[in-house]
């Protein structure tokens, strides 16, 4: 890298600070723990609900553009650097599922236990031949499978159904290629886990998930 291009990126980085909420917006855990002490995945949920808390509909409506580099996903991907494209592409999935949307959710469980959660009355997950089709296609992908991330994205919106923890998505796609952390192996152990585990890991969840707007809001 030349010495140009490492001034123009010291120059980018100090015109675009990592965005960081007020003291009312910390992500929970009993709303105690300093922003310093957050990862950065719990970072990036962070300020992407304060952008639906706060009603800043322009700047959803600019990480919902993924082919235009918007200051929006600029500084989405300034929270791990290392990880730019995952940060940004995960607030671009937050942006799409929130469409129209006034109150913010952290989500819960990962990508395998969100899609348990697609489909209707007559079955949802493993029950659900689209939902199967879909997690299968995804686990399946050596690279990290946007476009099929974002079909089952707003499959869940369609279905009304809660996302996957945002936080927790961040952290997964950046360990993709990771083969000690078999994340597509583990996203397609949670979506054909049984119903008697699943549920009790899904209300578990879906609480915390409860506990964390309640304290945002």
């Amino acid at each position: 890298m030349s010495a140009h291009t490492e001034n123009h990126e010291e120059a980018a980085g100090a015109l675009l600070p990592l965005p960081r909420p007020s003291d009312d917006d910390a992500v929970p855990d009993g709303g105690s723990r300093a922003w310093e002490e957050k990862s950065p995945a719990e970072r990036l949920a962070a300020w992407l609900t304060t952008l639906v808390r706060n009603r800043e509909y322009a700047q959803l409506a600019d990480l919902r553009r993924p082919h235009t580099r918007t200051n929006a996903h600029i500084r989405a991907g300034w929270f791990n650097a290392e990880q730019r494209e995952v940060y940004e592409q995960v607030a671009f999935l937050f942006a799409v599922y929130h469409r129209g949307m006034s109150q913010p959710s952290f989500g819960f469980g990962t990508l395998g236990d969100a899609a348990r959660r697609i489909g209707s009355g007559a079955g949802r997950g493993p029950d659900d031949p689209g939902a199967s089709r879909l997690i299968d296609r995804i686990v399946a992908s050596r690279r990290v499978p946007w476009r099929h991330l974002q079909h089952a994205v707003a499959r869940l919106r369609a279905c009304d159904q809660k996302p996957p923890s945002w936080a927790r998505l961040a952290d997964d796609l950046a360990r993709w290629n990771d083969r000690k952390a078999r994340i597509s192996y583990h996203w397609a152990v949670d979506f054909h886990a049984p119903p008697t585990r699943s549920g009790t890991a899904r209300k578990s969840d879906k609480t915390a998930d409860t506990i964390k707007k309640g304290t945002t809001t």
